[in-house]
């Protein structure tokens, strides 16, 4: 750490943050704030809390966070389950700002996180509506209540990548997680038919895990109960549930933002720290993002180049193509917008082949089914007792290289032949003239 960034940070441990003593209730004119330091300092992060449980450790604490990021620093609002961060109000969009961080309840009852100048970076929107209080329940939920303690507001109702025990997701809800320096993020979706982790990627987004129940029920809600995630039909009646594999007390689920994986954690009082006790992904080739696009995840979870003779990224403008099949190897994505049913492997190829943007296909046996690809990414080998579906890759037909070499070689030929022709006619007339 340099001087200038040493100073600026003995003047901020200087000043002082106004708050409030840790309770599980702040009421209204409430007002935190945190000093920003003049100077950004790298991996910097400060903490405020104003909310407590009064369970054992790990309880929950919440109030505001200063982190430096990107050469600026963000502010936020934040909620921990001891060391880990199970809210956050800048989980989909960051306030950055410099000078103080300020969170406040103000007297028309709207919770804002502003800046030096007043600059509003995230608000609950509940002006007018009577609150009263702003409340850290035991299950980590924080809501606004107004005098009737009625909720006007909580946060279990903006999800981030965690879920809590005892919370409840309806269907179209999901949870979202954001790996660092990538512009693709993960997704844990809510249908009626079942759950799904998604890969988003620009203007693809693929499957790549899926839960159906076995009742042929439409899924309403799920919630996460002591021993796992429990799926509820419209009638409110338990239709399915994915079990947790330990004992113990179920704390939150969470995507991880590294592998996609979606995981339940329960606390080791052994290892004083959160351990998984399910992942949805067993398997490291499993993984959406492990290998990059036109890899392969082998047998021994290593990523291997595809070496495929022929094969190109567009092949737009090139009628001259065919599929070759990818032995014993599938792809784990799925591309809803791109299936198709009651296909054969030879439809299902001729498909891939009829559309230019196409360059790979998953033709799966058991129920005939057809998934068209834009990129080859997600790919992984398999053995022969697994191979239940056929991956193939578009290639440029083989003979059509030659022909355009033979094609380049004729007119090479040929024009040689006209400046042959004009140059000796030129020496002939040039003779001739002479004599």
């Amino acid at each position: 750490m340099n001087l200038l960034s040493l100073l600026a940070l003995l003047i901020h441990f200087s000043s002082h943050f106004y708050g409030h003593c840790i309770t599980n209730n702040i009421h209204l004119g409430s007002e935190t704030t945190l000093d920003v330091p003049m100077l950004y300092i790298t991996g910097l992060v400060e903490k405020a809390f104003i909310l407590e449980t009064s369970q054992p450790t790990p309880n929950f604490q919440a109030g505001l966070i200063v982190e430096a990021t990107e050469d600026k620093y963000v502010c936020s609002f934040v909620l921990f389950l001891g060391n880990i961060k199970v809210w956050s109000s800048s989980h989909l969009s960051r306030f950055f700002t410099s000078g103080k961080c300020m969170l406040t309840l103000n007297r028309d009852g709207d919770l804002q996180l502003t800046g030096q100048k007043g600059e509003i970076g995230w608000r609950t929107a509940t002006y007018g509506q009577g609150i009263e209080r702003l409340q850290l329940s035991n299950t980590g939920n924080l809501v606004l209540l107004d005098e009737f303690n009625t909720i006007k507001w909580q946060s279990f109702h903006f999800p981030t990548d965690v879920m809590l025990w005892g919370q409840t997701l309806d269907v179209g809800t999901k949870l979202t997680s954001f790996p660092t320096n990538s512009n693709s993020f993960y997704s844990f979706e809510i249908h009626r038919e079942k759950l799904a982790l998604y890969l988003n990627s620009g203007n693809f987004k693929y499957s790549y895990w899926e839960f159906n129940p076995t009742k042929p029920q439409k899924i309403s809600f799920i919630r996460l109960a002591l021993n796992g995630l429990q799926l509820f039909n419209d009638d409110n009646h338990k239709i399915a549930q994915i079990p947790s594999k330990r004992l113990q007390r179920l704390r939150f689920l969470a995507i991880e933002n590294t592998t996609g994986n979606i995981g339940f954690y329960y606390y080791s009082t052994t290892t004083t720290k959160f351990e998984a006790s399910f992942q949805s992904l067993r398997n490291k080739c499993d993984q959406p993002n492990l290998c990059k696009a036109n890899d392969i995840c082998t047998l021994s979870k290593e990523c291997s180049r595809l070496e495929i003779e022929g094969f190109s990224g567009n092949f737009c403008g090139n009628r001259r193509v065919d599929m070759q099949e990818i032995r014993s190897a599938i792809s784990i994505l799925r591309d809803e917008n791109k299936k198709m049913v009651n296909m054969t492997r030879e439809t299902c190829a001729g498909s891939c082949m009829d559309d230019c943007t196409c360059v790979g296909a998953l033709f799966t046996s058991g129920n005939n089914e057809c998934y068209l690809y834009e990129e080859v990414r997600g790919v992984k080998e398999v053995g022969d007792n697994e191979k239940v579906s056929t991956f193939m890759v578009k290639v440029l037909k083989k003979g059509s290289n030659g022909l355009k070499r033979w094609a380049l070689i004729l007119i090479v030929v040929s024009d040689g032949l006209i400046l042959f022709i004009c140059l000796g006619g030129l020496c002939f007339y040039i003779l001739r003239k002479r004599r």
